[in-house]
């Protein structure tokens, strides 16, 4: 594998460098003294503020893009072997990395790198441990799958020792990272396009656990089904948090809720008197996450005082339970959720959120994911009380498998559930102009650009 000298920077090219992470990482660079330059499909918000910082951008995909001075490519692994530029890279002989090798190579720069893992719950726990870490006055590098608006984006460069990293288990880009502490928050079944199942999903999983080493350290959640075939027999030291189990070395008790569904809770730890904190996040599964944060800062020996401080404050970050704003005494609100455990967590949120009508607009994301949870999508969504689908946002997929909207449309209302189909945005926002009154909650949700629907009756 090449390796990069980033004492010696030279011209890095991505390929599909409009990606949150791929952006983050070619700003990180071009900061660093790299040239930095790059393709991806469209112009985006993301893109944009790249060329904003004087980062060439070329839009479509073409071999006369890949020039003679380009040293190194990073290629997002949406990237086929089709791809003009991929294949000019390779005849060309110009060496390259995959994203996650990238931030691999720079983790390893620091005395402290941590990677938070997960199935769900990555971005909010990446930016939790960031707040902490800012708060305490830690000057740490970050590297987040999601946009917090203490640092304006998703990248951070720091001057301290600490690098905090999101780290993604599709196509086992985690593995190529190099993390003295590793968390893992949960494992379940996702990205079935690429894993074969929950076994193999988890057997990645224990590979992730294993690049730690004997000195290091894995936080990892005691709730996950036989969470000990993941940290068993490791050189590093292993410590767990829990939603439930008192067993565990964090836990949580006495969780109650404010009027905006923000939870207080009382946090058990070994050494320590329980101690209170408070969220400005919703939820449970925010609990859980903050547990899981509070125990990587004290692996990191932050004052505890900073720790919650820094929790109290904290307000999320983009497209996580994102307050867009109201209109007509409609409050709508955006989240990012795309897979069934993480639907059902949000709507159970917003369950206590003051609303009359619980609405959900719904994008499916993938269509091997729809099809294989089809099921769960349906219970999941049925948490609210009206329900609209768009079309299945195909992402890095082209074949639909014979699944639609229709057919999850057809699972909900099986289940006793009201629930409407539209094939454009258009017709959902002219639907819910017509239907949603004063007093609702209106949620857009998945990972694709259904926000738009919820902006465009906004008016932003």
């Amino acid at each position: 594998m090449y390796e990069i000298d980033f004492n010696a920077p030279c011209h890095i090219y991505f390929v599909g460098i409009g990606g949150i992470s791929m952006s983050g990482l070619a700003e990180l660079l071009a900061q660093k003294g790299f040239t930095v330059s790059g393709s991806d499909r469209n112009s985006s918000n993301l893109t944009r503020a790249l060329e904003a910082k004087g980062i060439n951008v070329q839009y479509g995909e073409s071999a006369s893009h890949i020039t003679s001075d380009i040293d190194c490519a990073v290629l997002t692994s949406a990237v086929k072997e089709t791809n003009l530029e991929f294949q000019t890279i390779r005849e060309r002989g110009i060496p390259w990395l995959s994203r996650a090798q990238l931030l691999g190579q720079l983790m390893k720069n620091y005395e402290i790198s941590v990677a938070i893992s997960g199935t769900h719950g990555k971005t909010t726990t990446t930016s939790m441990v960031s707040e902490i870490l800012l708060h305490a006055g830690a000057d740490p590098t970050l590297s987040i799958g999601g946009i917090l608006k203490t640092i304006g984006g998703n990248i951070r460069i720091g001057g301290g020792r600490h690098f905090i990293a999101e780290a993604c288990e599709y196509t086992n880009s985690f593995l190529s990272l190099s993390p003295t502490i590793g968390m893992i928050l949960n494992i379940e079944e996702d990205h079935l396009d690429f894993f074969k199942d929950l076994s193999d999903i988890r057997s990645s999983f224990r590979k992730f656990a294993e690049l730690i080493p004997a000195e290091g350290c894995l936080i990892i959640n005691a709730d996950i089904p036989d969470y000990r075939e993941i940290s068993d027999g490791l050189p590093c030291r292993v410590i767990t948090y829990s939603l439930g189990k008192a067993s565990a070395d964090y836990y949580p008790d006495r969780i109650s809720y404010d009027d905006l569904g923000h939870p207080a809770f009382m946090l058990h730890s070994p050494g320590t008197e329980p101690q209170s904190f408070c969220l400005k996040v919703p939820g449970l599964h925010n609990v859980s996450n903050a547990v899981a944060s509070i125990a990587l800062a004290d692996c990191l020996s932050v004052d505890r005082t900073a720790v919650s401080e820094a929790l109290a404050a904290f307000s999320g970050t983009a497209r996580r339970f994102e307050l867009k704003g109201s209109v007509g005494g409609v409050t709508i609100i955006d989240d990012y959720a795309h897979h069934p455990t993480e639907i059902t967590a949000t709507l159970s949120a917003a369950q206590k959120y003051p609303h009359k009508t619980l609405w959900c607009v719904f994008q499916p994301h993938t269509y091997s994911r729809t099809k294989t949870l089809m099921k769960d999508f349906a219970k999941a969504l049925s948490l609210a009380d009206r329900i609209v689908l768009a079309d299945i946002y195909a992402a890095r997929e082209t074949d639909n498998l014979g699944i639609s909207s229709e057919d999850l449309r057809d699972e909900i209302k099986a289940l006793g559930h009201e629930c409407c189909y539209f094939p454009s945005f258009d017709e959902i926002e002219n639907f819910l102009l017509e239907n949603c009154i004063n007093g609702d909650l209106l949620i857009t949700m998945g990972a694709g650009d259904v926000l738009k629907v919820g902006e465009n009756l906004l008016g932003l």
